[in-house]
């Protein structure tokens, strides 16, 4: 074992330049990084010494990393897809997904049925906007608001008072359970309660996701069948259902999410911690906000430093993306390769390395540096870290 511990961040929808089959998705020129910088150049110094920059261009120049990007292959934009690939998951079929016309009323009538309570909605938008036009709906009518946003997921939002936060996840399950049939099937139910009054309602910190089992055997369980920590933050558990996860550590935003993470590095453990940065998706890049996108990657910048300091030689820290989302494209997700960068301070040759297949190289990697079965995907680059 080279590494007792290893770090994995996700920014999640941080790509860095169409993959081979944007066309497929229709997302070519997508360049979710890139097209940030043309708009905002960016501070980060932390950043470019580690290659973060190098990653749209793929210039061999001097770093304190290695740097490479990876190759999304399984199906869809969504990030229960990435995060799946990035553990080592083959994901065949793609999920449904209902971003053209929302739901058919056949799903609308079942849900109702089950859960016993009124349907508002049905439409394809941001969470924001639909509580400014039904929120007070929803409120007078004790009724479920349904939407569905950017990728394969059910979103349902209700006032907290109205229908408790609890008794909300407990209806997001039943509808789970009716979206497990073939033609519904998304892969993730969403619970976002609200609170506020009509004119200023705004989403709690206590939004839920539910997805499906993996359909295959992650790098999380093997770590944990092993013996090994799995500590995962943000909304990594509920990607894959907790399967696998040994300690779950909630976030309410990035910053929070990073403090939580850095601590973390000051406990002795054996194993990974695995955090999704969500605000870079849900906070700016759906909103089409290159400002508010940009500022957040120089805060992660800022936040690096402390993380630096805080490793140990025998530590590894990586740092990816599950899809692309350019928000000069229209906020949807796109089809894009993500930056991959390790960083250890045992390394003695960091470098440029070959494009990877496979955005599951990383669960590979990690594999072989504990000594667990290999995921199904991904080749182990472990050798080639000097």
């Amino acid at each position: 074992m080279r590494f007792k511990r290893v770090f994995l961040v996700c920014l999640d929808s941080l790509g860095v330049g169409e993959a081979i089959d944007a066309n497929n998705y229709g997302d070519t020129s997508a360049n979710t990084l890139g097209h940030i910088m043309e708009s905002h150049p960016l501070f980060v110094p932390n950043l470019k010494k580690i290659g973060f920059l190098n990653t749209i261009s793929m210039n061999d120049e001097e770093t304190e990393a290695y740097y490479t990007v990876a190759r999304p292959t399984n199906p869809g934009n969504d990030s229960l897809d990435g995060h799946y690939e990035l553990m080592g998951v083959v994901n065949r079929e793609p999920f449904q997904n209902f971003t053209e016309n929302a739901f058919p009323r056949e799903l609308l009538e079942v849900i109702a049925t089950k859960t016993r309570r009124k349907i508002i909605g049905n439409v394809v938008g941001e969470g924001e906007v639909l509580l400014e036009r039904l929120g007070g709906k929803q409120m007078e009518y004790g009724a479920l608001l349904i939407y569905t946003s950017n990728g394969s997921n059910l979103k349902v939002a209700a006032h907290e008072e109205v229908i408790p936060t609890v008794k909300l996840y407990e209806i997001c399950q039943i509808i789970r359970e009716i979206t497990k049939k073939q033609e519904w099937k998304v892969g993730r139910v969403v619970a976002k309660p609200f609170t506020g009054k009509v004119g200023a309602f705004k989403f709690t910190k206590e939004s839920r996701e539910f997805a499906l089992d993996p359909p295959g055997k992650s790098l999380l369980e093997s770590l944990s069948e092993a013996g090994y920590a799995t500590i995962c933050f943000g909304k990594v558990a509920d990607c894959f259902n907790a399967k696998g996860v040994s300690k779950i550590i909630k976030t309410k935003s990035n910053l929070d999410g990073l403090t939580k993470f850095t601590d973390v590095m000051t406990k002795k453990f054996t194993g990974l911690a695995f955090i999704n940065l969500s605000d870079f998706d849900c906070n700016f890049a759906h909103k089409c906000d290159t400002l508010g996108y940009a500022h957040a990657i120089e805060e992660l910048d800022v936040e690096l430093a402390i993380m630096f300091n805080k490793l140990n030689n025998d530590d590894l820290l990586i740092f990816t993306a599950d899809h692309g989302c350019d928000p000069t494209l229209g906020g949807n997700h796109t089809r894009e390769n993500v930056p991959v960068i390790m960083f250890s301070r045992a390394f003695k040759e960091p470098r440029q390395l070959d494009i990877m297949d496979s955005m599951a190289d990383i669960a590979a990697t990690i594999a072989e540096n504990f000594g667990v079965d290999a995921p199904e995907i991904g080749t182990s680059y472990l050798d080639i870290l000097k």
